[in-house]
Formats: C-alpha cells, structure tokens, sequence
C-alpha cells in the first residue's frame, strides 16, 4: 500500500475520520482516509494535567513520516484537543476541513443498551453518564473526550463505538453472574466483556486467513496485552469472553490478578483492615505480573526466566496456566474450534507464550511450529504446522481502524462508493 499524499486525500472527499481514545490524563489520536483505509496521522498527548505533559505526532503523508514531540503543561482534555488540532493543521489536515466526516471515539462501556455503534447526541450521552458506576475508571474519561470535541466539532457526527457491544450477542447463560436477580438487575451487575472492537477485527480477520467467512469458522481469540482477554467467536457472534462487570476477571494481566476468589475481598477486609479503594488498588494495579514478580513487561519477564530467576519463572507459569484453562474451557464451548489467535503486544510478539500456551493440548488438535512461531511480522499469519487439527494463527489487532470503519460505516453512507470495509 503506498503512502498517501496531501493532495490525493483531498481528492477523495469527506471520508476522513478522526478516531480518538480519550483515557484518564491521555488522548490518542488517529487520521484516517475511509476512500483507501489508510492512515493519514497519528499521535498521542499523554500526562494531561501535569507541567511534564508531552505530545507525540507523526504525519503520514507526504512520502515521509516526520515524527514531531513538544513537552510543556497542557491544563486539560480540551487543550490536549487543541494541540492535537494545532499539528494535524500543520500538515494541511485541519479539523476543520470539509473532508473530515466524523469523529469517531473508543467508549469503554455501552451497557446492555447499546449493542452497535451510535451517533452522539444529549441523550446518547447522558446513557453513557449512567453507565459510569460500572465503569468508574474509564467512561469518565470517554465522555470528556467526546465534550471536548463536540464543542470543537459542533456540526460534525460523533460517533461512538463500544468495548462492550461485540459481546452483546452472549447468551444469557453465559452473561448472568449466579447471584440474587433482582439485585444483579437493580445495579446491572452482570458480565459484559471489554476489547470488543480488538475481538471483532480479529475474529474477521482469523476467518479472512483461512479462506472462509466469519459466519462459517469457530475462533478462539486471545487478546493479550497489559491489559488481556479470550474470547469464544461462532459463526462470527461472541458467546464468551472472560471479562466481566469490569476488565479485572479473567486472565492474569500486566497489573490486574484476573480471577480470584471473590472472599479474597472480605478476607482482606477482616484481617489485613484493607479499605475497598484499597482492595481495588491492589487487584487492579499491583496483581497480575508486576504483582507476582515486580514486572509487567514480557520481554524483561522472559529474559529474567532465561537467567534463572525463579520468581519470574512463576509468573509466567501462572500466566500460561491461565491461558490454557481459557483455551480448555472455550473448546468445550464451542464444541468445534477452527483456530486459536493470538493477537495485541504480548500475542503478537512473544513466541515463548503462544508455544506455551498451546503446548501439550495436541489432544484439542492443537500445535505450533516453532520455525513459524519464531517469523516476526506484522501480517496475520498461521504458526500451526499442516497436519494439525486446529489453526493456530497470529493477527496484529487494529483497533482504531475498526472504530473507523464502524464509525463510517453509520455516518459515510452518502458519500459515495469506498474501499469496502473488512476486505
């Protein structure tokens, strides 16, 4: 794919979108051109609020990438907008420009309520505000973002794509929690899964390499970052994912414990008079890797098993251990399965795992070549040798393309005819 200029931007009409993924005291941001689904720009202002707040973007047009970093106090989400703005500007893609067509934002949490990409208005938002107790730690955020640039924007389609709408479609089985119902509905504690946008592309995506459609492969889907989940994808409809009323349940994470006994709480509370925003503290961002070891970066984590380092040792055996009970339990709930993916930082570039995590489940029809596992690549690949039952394949996720494409797909119908979306 060649990179696009200024001017052939232009050519193509409003099909710009500006995906944005607003966090707590950071803002990413991506460009993108919905004619041929290329990149336009991308950047990220992080430490808002702070006087060592940094903002790094790179142009992609022009034939060259220009990486650009500016350090200094940015007060506020608004002004984190307006810097980002200033950049795209300077390299002729203004917010502004008639050629934009929306602005598209990650939402962590959608609820029950919304199952699809929806347009914002006062009312959309407001549902959003209601969901934060579910979501404390992140739609917050999300909604200043989405503020910030409806304010800027007034006359431009915001959109937002949810986390949680890919997992939706679980059966209800799958989604209640086995507590009282009546207060699992008052406080709408149930399951609802995150990393949605990164499970659906990938999914897709997984079925595009072996030749089929999605409606016609079983996919085991894991998401493995910081931040890790699996899911179980038939026939193109997520019916599980190890996520649950938060991001806390299910894998060991970079920070998070994943699943514990839930009397862990209670325990902490009578004997250790731990506070709950202290438990919380605890389980989301001193658990998982760094809690185990002290590290929550794979490549250090490895290199210190490689040394010998028995405390590392350990939590990389949990971690995969972990791994494989998912990978057990959704074969059993798909009944057939015609591959396991990995994908996202650790799933795409730590071949120890993905040989660890698949190794000694030939039984399942599982198995991984380790001539194919040790290719470093950013095209979707299979790493399972020929004869095995099951494909095992390495997708890099596209998250912010995703969002793209959802948000075009419900604003960009009258714009004329485009690059399909999901070739």
């Amino acid at each position: 794919m060649t990179t696009p200029t200024t001017e052939d931007s232009a050519a193509a009409g409003a099909y710009r979108v500006l995906v944005l993924n607003s966090g707590s005291s950071s803002v990413k941001y991506q460009l993108l051109d919905m004619s041929d689904r290329t990149r336009l720009a991308v950047g990220l202002v992080e430490r808002i609020g702070e006087k060592t707040s940094r903002l790094v973007h790179t142009p992609l047009v022009g034939g060259g990438a220009e990486r650009r970093e500016r350090t200094g106090p940015i007060a506020d989400h608004e002004a984190a907008l307006k810097a980002a703005a200033r950049e795209l500007a300077a390299d002729g893609l203004g917010l502004d420009s008639p050629r934009l067509a929306a602005i598209g934002h990650r939402v962590v949490h959608g609820g029950l309520r919304f199952t699809e990409p929806v347009v914002i208005d006062d009312e959309v938002l407001k549902e959003i505000e209601r969901l934060v107790p579910v979501a404390p730690l992140h739609n917050p955020a999300n909604i200043t973002g989405i503020r910030t640039a409806r304010a800027l924007r007034p006359d431009l389609p915001q959109v937002a794509v949810f986390d949680t709408a890919f997992h939706t479609t679980m059966p209800e089985y799958a989604a209640r929690y086995a507590i009282d119902t009546e207060t699992a509905d008052a406080h709408r504690i149930r399951r609802y899964g995150f990393h949605g946008t990164s499970h659906a592309y990938v999914s897709r995506k997984a079925a595009e390499l072996l030749g089929r459609t999605p409606e016609e492969v079983n996919v085991i889907v894991l998401h493995l970052g910081n931040g890790a989940s699996a899911s179980a994808v038939a026939g193109g409809r997520c019916v599980e994912t190890s996520m649950g009323l938060t991001p806390l349940e299910g894998l060991v994470m970079g920070t998070r414990s994943g699943d514990v006994d839930p009397a862990v709480t209670f325990h902490l509370m009578r004997v250790a008079g731990m506070s709950a925003d202290e438990i919380d503290a605890l389980l989301n961002k001193k658990s998982g890797l760094v809690g185990l070891c002290g590290d929550n970066d794979m490549r250090e984590i490895r290199r210190r098993v490689d040394e010998g380092d028995a405390r590392a040792a350990l939590a990389f055996d949990i971690y995969v251990h972990r791994l494989k009970k998912y990978i057990g339990a959704y074969s059993a709930v798909l009944g057939r399965v015609d591959a396991v993916v990995f994908t996202a930082g650790v799933g795409e570039n730590s071949a120890p795992v993905r040989e660890a995590a698949v190794a000694g489940l030939e039984e399942l029809g599982l198995a991984v070549d380790a001539d194919l596992n040790a290719v470093r690549s950013d095209e979707p690949r299979l790493i399972s040798p020929n004869y095995a039952r099951v494909a095992v394949a390495v997708v890099p996720t596209d998250e912010e393309l995703e969002i793209a494409d959802q948000t075009f797909a419900l604003v960009g119908r009258d714009r004329g005819p485009v690059v399909q979306a999901h070739n």
